[in-house]
């Protein structure tokens, strides 16, 4: 018969081994939470890594996007420059030699054209009409005053431009035909078909 200390012997050993068992199971359970939150940090990690990735590599193409339209963008600037630079050189040539079409056979025509023109522009049947000196020695204002009805005379003498300054209402009306305001008036239409025969394409 065990006596009353083998029997408490007994007890304590038996709680001994149930507090081991349960400190063995406890220490599975808390490995098994360390490996579930280290897995979970590693792929919270993992996600936020590729996240800052991709954002990094979407900005590194955003740049690489607006770097390329800025260079374009220059290169265009810079072509359009170039462009405008090389018409207005050929504008300008071509204004220097303005002064020639009053050496030409058929000034007196151009003459009469530019005066019509200017006269039908303004619907004006009285008129004083200015001119530089070649044009005047050309121009026929009788024969315009009866070709449209109206009486039309000769202003001072134009100092810059060639051609002829019409004004008309007590000079509240003016138009300039002169053939410099012409092709000034024209630039604006002519600047692509120059620039396409200056490239050799068809205007």
């Amino acid at each position: 018969m065990k006596t009353e200390a083998q029997d408490i012997e007994l007890l304590a050993q038996a709680i001994m081994l149930e507090a081991k068992d349960e400190a063995e199971q406890l220490q599975v359970e808390a490995k098994e939470k360390a490996d579930a939150v280290r897995k979970r940090a590693q792929a919270e990690a993992e996600a936020e890594r590729k996240l800052i990735l991709d954002r990094a590599k979407q900005e590194a193409d955003r740049l690489k996007s607006q770097a390329s339209a800025t260079a374009q963008l220059k290169a265009r600037s810079t072509q359009l420059e170039a462009r405008e630079k090389l018409l207005d050189n050929v504008f300008e040539e071509v204004k220097k030699q303005l002064d020639g079409v009053k050496k030409r056979s058929d000034y007196a025509d151009i003459v009469k054209m530019l005066t019509r023109e200017a006269l039908t522009q303004l619907k004006a049947t009285e008129a004083e009409i200015r001119a530089d000196e070649s044009t005047q020695k050309v121009l026929k204002l009788d024969e315009i005053a009866k070709e449209l009805n109206g009486k039309f005379a000769s202003g001072a003498k134009l100092e810059e431009g060639t051609g002829v300054v019409v004004s008309a209402s007590g000079g509240k009306l003016n138009y300039d035909n002169t053939l410099e305001t012409r092709l000034s008036r024209l630039q604006g239409t002519l600047r692509s078909s120059v620039y396409k025969v200056l490239m050799g394409e068809k205007a």
